[in-house]
């Protein structure tokens, strides 16, 4: 699935037609690629959350954010599957992911935005990352992407991110129509982790429009009169 070209949509269109060719048995064919879309899925969530455990962190362990992740856990891997235990004492999140073959066990750590890395290289800061789209560029979703991070190269995890996550959603109706709509709709409620993993993050859920700043006149002439 990592050849060039064949992502996971690629991979499951292919996949598609073959079983259409393979049988004339139309309910087998949609059993088969229904488990394998899923077992795509899982697996791909598992690649996601284990880098998120290697790299990420918690900003703290305040009630909400551990519901938080509980939340974007639960949505991946299914309600009452996932349970997480918060150690004060070791600043960590143990994370416990019951599958039907097997169960994962993973920690979360805990780190407080801007605290030096304890070892290893220190983490890169992030800087702003506005977006906005061609259709209303006055409106602008503030987002941040690691200093590291070239401008192109997160437009294009942005991307992915977002293709990713209607894939997922693809089930589910859009808050709204329009362009503006579905990208506020994916800005709102697409997983911290997602983003962050991707070198991202989010500021804000709502766009702010663009303001145009305007000098003074009267103060700014007065001031150079003073200085004369």
């Amino acid at each position: 699935m990592k050849t060039k070209g064949l992502n996971e949509a690629h991979f499951l269109s292919l996949l598609q037609r073959a079983l259409s060719r393979a049988t004339p048995d139309a309910q087998l064919a949609t059993t088969i690629y229904a488990e394998v879309e899923r077992e795509v899925r899982l697996t791909k969530d598992l690649e996601s959350f284990e880098k998120f455990c290697e790299k990420g962190a918690l900003p703290n362990l305040a009630p909400e954010t551990v519901a938080e992740l509980q939340s974007e856990l639960s949505a991946k891997f299914g309600e009452g599957n996932v349970t997480l235990t918060p150690d004060q004492n070791e600043q960590n999140v143990a994370v416990e992911i019951g599958l039907l073959d097997r169960t994962v066990t993973s920690r979360v750590k805990v780190q407080a935005e801007g605290a030096d890395a304890s070892e290893g290289d220190p983490k890169p800061s992030f800087v702003p990352f506005p977006v906005s789209l061609p259709e209303d560029p006055e409106l602008v979703w503030v987002l941040a992407r690691r200093e590291d991070l070239a401008p192109e190269e997160a437009t294009r995890a942005l991307a992915s991110i977002q293709e990713e996550f209607w894939q997922q959603r693809m089930d589910k109706s859009c808050c709204g129509a329009g362009s503006n709509a579905v990208f506020a709709e994916f800005v709102a409620h697409v997983p911290a982790s997602a983003l962050i993993e991707s070198g991202l993050k989010r500021h804000y859920k709502q766009p702010e429009s663009l303001k145009t700043l305007r000098l003074l006149a009267t103060a700014y002439t007065g001031i150079n009169s003073s200085v004369q």
